[in-house]
């Protein structure tokens, strides 16, 4: 069965490196920008929490369920943000991505599409996934809308699934992309990307 390890994605756009400590003050950054932690639905750290936040991620790392990246735009040199690979499920392969949270400069830019393109392009033809998730909370409908956009297929929703950080109760749309979409699928975000670059 595949393991999951440290990886370096990148095009034009954007360079999705490995997580780790080092990027605790870039990350704790990015998340300022927009305070982002005041978001109920969004994944960022509080201020000072970041450590605590790539720790666990890493820790998801050596379970062989996470593979997390810290993100780097390319013509700034800046990280702005991070995503990771989730839930993996080696004996399929199958494999969820999230936890993506990006400075509220990049937002509703071409950033999110690039980092999109490069992880379905690994899960589909690097590991070999049968199928990439995508959830997110029912009340973000912005990204729900994103989700969307990339051509994932709105699977249903799990009612009361989670808990938020305010410890109100979520209820999680989930979506897919299954293998046998993914050459439609990198046309359309291949089209999509040179249409928002330009």
């Amino acid at each position: 069965m595949p393991a999951l390890a440290p990886v370096a994605l990148q095009d034009d756009y954007v360079l999705l490196e490995p997580l780790g400590l080092h990027h605790v003050p870039d990350l704790e950054a990015a998340a300022a920008d927009g305070e982002l932690w005041n978001l109920w639905f969004t994944s960022a750290p509080a201020p000072g929490q970041a450590h605590v936040y790539i720790q666990k991620a890493l820790d998801g790392l050596a379970a062989n369920t996470m593979l997390p990246f810290a993100v780097r735009e390319k013509n700034s040199g800046r990280i702005v943000g991070t995503t990771r690979f989730y839930d993996f499920a080696p004996e399929l392969p199958r494999i969820a991505i999230g936890y993506t949270w990006y400075a509220k400069r990049w937002q509703k830019s071409h950033l999110n599409t690039a980092c999109k393109r490069l992880l379905l392009k690994y899960a589909f033809e690097s590991l070999d996934c049968v199928a990439v998730e995508f959830h997110t909370d029912g009340r973000n409908l912005d990204s729900q809308r994103a989700i969307e956009r990339l051509g994932a297929h709105r699977d249903g929703v799990l009612r009361a699934h989670k808990r938020r950080p305010d410890g109100t109760l979520r209820d999680t749309v989930c979506y897919s992309i299954i293998a046998s979409e993914w050459p439609d699928v990198q046309r359309w975000l291949d089209m999509r990307l040179t249409r928002l670059s330009s």
